[in-house]
């Protein structure tokens, strides 16, 4: 099978800081870091390095060629990551001492991805693969119908949170994955409870404390998961971590709860690292690290 990513690449640009500033506060940075990021390129990542074979469906400026190559690098199809005018998405990350993070995103070339580069890579998929979403990107709803007329199975991670995008986008969804913040956003603007939401599983994570998950068969009600106990240094990107090896393993045939375990641990270990794609663990680190 295959996971069919529909998702943002951007530059990272990372500021470590002894505190996330104020309005109105200048403060200075203790070290800076420029790397791979976007929530579709992390995903792609971490999916691929969990052992799934992914196809990554974006667009970058001409000053994006090296966040392909390095995607390759990391074991994703690069096939259909178009090259557009203008600029490669960025985004500016101030990551503080506790490892929380505030970014500002520019969604660049993210935002041009042309549709007919969605329909020539759709065209290759087969009954059972996988569509991957988030919301940095557009075409997210065009993309949503194409796969399920073709019998593609839907998981989509609603971040940032956009209500119409997101609006748009449910009722083709499989596979809900979002934090506590996401949730509650998405059931007061949209004032959707779970069975409104049409999606036959939502996965809802809460960070060190783990998380929950809610299934339609089990009439909603929330099954508790752990994370594993780390001290973190870098929080960004663990979102995106999880969600790519939760639909890496479901893609292999694991069972759920076997897939979110595995998503834990892996977000567990990302997050003692600095960085987002770039320092996303691969498989024998996770089963290694004995989290």
């Amino acid at each position: 099978m295959t996971i069919w990513n529909l998702g943002s690449i951007n530059a990272d640009l990372a500021y470590a800081v002894p505190h996330l500033p104020a309005p109105g506060e200048t403060i200075a940075a203790t070290s800076r870091m420029v790397g791979l990021g976007g929530k579709g390129a992390n995903m792609s990542v971490a999916a691929a390095r969990c052992a799934a074979r992914v196809v990554h469906l974006g667009a970058v400026g001409a000053d994006g060629a090296w966040a392909i190559e390095r995607m390759m690098e990391y074991g994703v199809d690069t096939r259909f990551i178009a090259t557009v005018d203008g600029v490669t998405g960025h985004a500016v990350i101030m990551i503080d001492a506790a490892g929380e993070n505030s970014i500002i995103l520019h969604h660049g070339a993210n935002h041009e991805i042309p549709y007919d580069l969605l329909a020539r890579a759709l065209s290759e998929a087969g009954t059972g693969d996988w569509l991957l979403m988030q919301n940095e990107t557009l075409l997210q709803p065009e993309a949503a119908q194409l796969a399920r007329r073709m019998g593609l199975k839907v998981a989509y991670a609603p971040a940032p949170f956009e209500p119409e995008a997101t609006r748009a986008v449910l009722p083709h969804v499989d596979l809900l994955v979002l934090n506590a913040l996401e949730l509650e956003q998405l059931q007061q603007v949209l004032g959707l409870d779970f069975a409104g939401m049409g999606v036959a599983t939502v996965v809802v994570t809460e960070g060190a404390k783990g998380g929950r998950v809610h299934q339609q068969r089990g009439g909603w009600q929330p099954e508790r998961f752990d994370a594993p106990k780390v001290v973190a240094v870098d929080t960004t990107g663990a979102g995106d971590t999880f969600t790519g090896y939760l639909v890496a393993g479901l893609d292999r045939g694991m069972p759920l709860r076997q897939a979110i375990g595995l998503a834990a641990r892996a977000s567990a270990l990302m997050v003692t690292r600095n960085g987002t794609a770039d320092v996303i663990p691969d498989l024998k680190d996770v089963q290694d690290a004995g989290l």
